[in-house]
């Protein structure tokens, strides 16, 4: 039987040292600052972007991963005798998911590559990810893995909480009267995914620690007494409140496992310093 191995890309924001154990390839995708270009998580750590976002005049552009960029991934990893399923950031949000489709098609008909949309963004899919990897590991077949992704894409609960909305005015998500309105009066929008990976604003409230009550409290309506798996990804300008969500979550919901990420230079790119990324599998 041919081992699977995963492929991902670097918006998935999985920590190094766990995409290292569990044999995760990953393709990068791109952070220009004018004509300076880097590549997410490679040649630019998180630390380091934010560094340069705070002294960067303007916005920095993010590009997605070209075809031949996963078709060489694919080809080195199937000649190698390797199964892939390769998983992606939201089709709705980038080209990239396109990009790996393009490169499957151009592969030889025996090649065994499967592709998914993730419809999902930063840890969102990055666990999905995480424990397709360790299924591989444990001897699961392709499909189990691939069934296993699809149920956890539909249960995952996301939430991102971003401090400013000047990075989402300055990349076209909201108007800048808009922007200037919701930082006037404090507001905090709560975005989420929707099920065709497209972002939304889930609610608007007033002040930090009133957004951070009303997720935990959704949260809690949902899901109730159910053991979950809870995941936070913060950027290195969200540090006061990081604590203080994590211990609201933890009573109000039944955590079984808890993890802490980064969020990476693309991500950061669009949300801004100080966002948080709330991710809540529940078990079966």
């Amino acid at each position: 039987m041919a081992s699977i191995v995963l492929v991902t890309d670097s918006t998935a924001d999985i920590p190094p040292a766990t995409r290292e154990k569990l044999g995760i390839a990953m393709v990068p995708l791109k952070v220009n600052f004018g004509n300076d270009s880097f590549l997410d998580n490679i040649t630019l750590q998180p630390a380091q972007f934010y560094e340069k976002l705070t002294s960067f005049n303007g916005l920095p552009t993010t590009s997605q991963p070209s075809p031949a960029d996963y078709l060489e991934h694919f080809k080195r990893l199937t000649e190698e005798g390797h199964s892939v399923i390769s998983i992606h950031l939201s089709g709705a949000l980038s080209g990239t998911y396109q990009s790996a489709t393009i490169a499957q098609s151009m592969l030889e008909d025996d090649a065994d590559v499967t592709v998914i949309d993730s419809k999902s963004a930063s840890y969102g899919y990055g666990q999905l990810v995480v424990i397709a990897a360790e299924m591989a590991q444990a001897g699961a077949s392709k499909e189990e893995i691939i069934a296993e992704v699809g149920r956890m894409r539909e249960e995952l609960r996301l939430f991102f909480l971003v401090d400013t909305l000047e990075y989402l005015q300055k990349g076209g998500r909201i108007g800048k009267a808009s922007a200037v309105l919701g930082s006037l009066l404090n507001i905090k929008p709560i975005l989420s995914i929707d099920k065709e990976g497209v972002v939304f604003p889930y609610d608007k409230v007033r002040g930090q620690k009133r957004a951070m009550a009303r997720i935990a409290e959704v949260l809690h309506e949902d899901l109730g007494d159910r053991p979950v798996n809870l995941t936070i990804a913060t950027t290195p300008g969200f540090t006061s409140g990081s604590a203080e969500i994590t211990e609201l979550l933890k009573q109000q919901l039944n955590v079984r496992t808890f993890n802490e990420t980064d969020i990476g230079p693309v991500i950061g790119t669009h949300a801004g310093p100080g966002t948080i990324g709330l991710f809540v599998f529940p078990e079966r």
